[in-house]
């Protein structure tokens, strides 16, 4: 089943820091709030929720700072809980900081359509605990790639990083590059990994960091030059400190993507 027919083949892609839950408003609350990254909190679930509120309206949802079940998190799944609370068929987690009961820190993907495949990647970097999360749909040979990343945040690490998301990209030509990369669109390894690959930044005119005020790009989501862009834009969502990027692209008539049919399938690694 084409899962795009009657919607013109759009497809609407949403990437989401969520700080685990945390809610942050002002620079203050790093300090007066920073317990609550190591420790649960009653605010936790209903800032879940919100953030289900919010992702429910996207096709494709790529997650950075999810916790996959310590006790910070209560030892919640919160990949799989906001998906199951905002309608998702399908998701995956990637946990790439396994600190046991402290603190799973993820990557999640959230969609609404049966991959072939999915992938993760452990990133290069001196300090471990980065990854990517590489999931393929369509049909093989005409795949479109999805890779969610959380990058490092030193820039020489980053760089090692992109070149290494620049060669596991190589291969497809329908791509969607997303994530918390921290740095701008103009940092030179983000311009490196553009100049290396078919990708490109839609718009980048809009911060999405700190949430509250606005003042760095360090949040993106790269497309390939074959996926025609119809909107993009930085979701003006408060909630964690990162604000959601968002694009809405409209895929080739001959790329089809096929809807999950069972409620509630953790979109397990095949490989």
């Amino acid at each position: 089943m084409n899962g795009t027919e009657g919607v013109d083949n759009l497809l609407r892609i949403l990437s989401y820091n969520i700080q685990s839950g945390v809610d942050t408003y002002f620079y203050r609350h790093y300090v007066t709030r920073g317990w609550r990254n190591w420790l649960p909190h009653r605010q936790q679930v209903p800032n879940l929720d919100k953030v289900a509120g919010l992702v429910g309206r996207y096709d494709i949802v790529g997650l950075q700072e999810v916790d996959s079940g310590s006790l910070r998190s209560n030892f919640m799944d919160q990949t799989a809980y906001i998906a199951q609370r905002a309608g998702f068929r399908g998701w995956h987690r990637q946990v790439n900081r396994d600190l046991g009961p402290l603190g799973q820190h993820s990557n999640g993907l959230l969609s609404r359509f049966s991959p072939l495949r999915v992938e993760e990647h452990r990133l290069p970097g001196n300090v471990p605990g980065r990854g990517a999360l590489l999931a393929l749909f369509g049909r093989p040979g005409n795949e479109l790639a999805v890779c969610v990343v959380h990058l490092a945040l030193g820039q020489w690490a980053r760089k090692r990083q992109l070149r290494y998301v620049s060669d596991l990209i190589r291969p497809y030509a329908h791509v969607v590059v997303m994530g918390d990369m921290n740095c701008g669109c103009h940092a030179p390894e983000l311009v490196d990994l553009v100049g290396s690959s078919h990708l490109r930044e839609p718009t980048c005119e809009e911060a999405s960091f700190p949430s509250w005020r606005p003042m760095r790009r360090i949040d993106h989501i790269l497309v390939s030059d074959k996926l025609e862009v119809v909107r993009a834009e930085v979701v003006n969502f408060p909630l964690s400190d990162h604000l959601p990027v968002h694009v809405e692209v409209k895929l080739p008539a001959d790329l089809a993507l096929d809807l999950e049919q069972s409620m509630g399938n953790n979109l397990r690694q095949v490989g």
